[in-house]
């Protein structure tokens, strides 16, 4: 037990970040009390904002200032294709690495029933409601190649062909730059069955 109760509950607290273990709560508590206040005080506001004024975009989902996102707002965005990811950040990560120009759909997770994970907790709901529009004609999940990430785009497989939209998914192989030798055998299965004309 440390001597300070408060300087604990803070290094408790930083726990529930991802990958921030115990030690590395410890230091980074250590390092915000010792580096001096502004600083700190800048994350405390920064933080308290987002808390306060970052709510889900009512259309896609993701994180949002705006009732309806700078993505879904853009009129020079495609609106028949809707890509679906499992979180805000592949969003990022698609927006900053590709030139899809459609709009997204964020689930924040997969369906997974051993950790009560349903469809429902997914906004599933939601999505039939934009697909049964009729103004979408592609559905592009881009889940992760996990069994959850497997199940959850059979899942919507099943809801896009309810409403005769094509449903495709994104590749997943080889990366670029990768030696066939280092490149475990799920992935090149997935490389193969993926392949395309030359």
């Amino acid at each position: 037990m440390r001597s300070s109760p408060l300087l604990n509950e803070l290094i408790v607290a930083l726990q529930f970040l991802p990958g921030i273990g115990p030690k590395s709560a410890q230091r980074l508590a250590y390092f915000m009390i010792e580096k001096g206040h502004t600083k700190s005080r800048i994350l405390i506001d920064a933080l308290s904002q987002c808390l306060e004024k970052i709510d889900r975009c009512k259309n896609c989902r993701t994180f949002s200032e705006l009732e309806i996102c700078s993505i879904c707002s853009n009129i020079r965005r495609d609106r028949s294709k809707i890509c679906v990811v499992e979180s805000p950040l592949d969003v990022d990560s698609i927006e900053a690495n590709s030139d899809y120009d459609g709009l997204y759909f964020v689930l924040f997770g997969r369906l997974s029933p051993l950790d009560n994970v349903l469809a429902e907790d997914l906004g599933l709901d939601q999505l039939e409601d934009l697909l049964s529009s009729g103004n979408v004609s592609e559905l592009i999940v881009a889940t992760s190649m996990t069994m959850e990430g497997d199940a959850t785009a059979f899942f919507l497989k099943e809801i896009a062909a309810r409403y005769s939209i094509l449903i495709t998914r994104i590749a997943h192989g080889v990366p670029s730059g990768g030696e066939l030798e280092y490149v475990n055998s799920t992935t090149i299965l997935h490389a193969f069955r993926g392949r395309q004309k030359y």
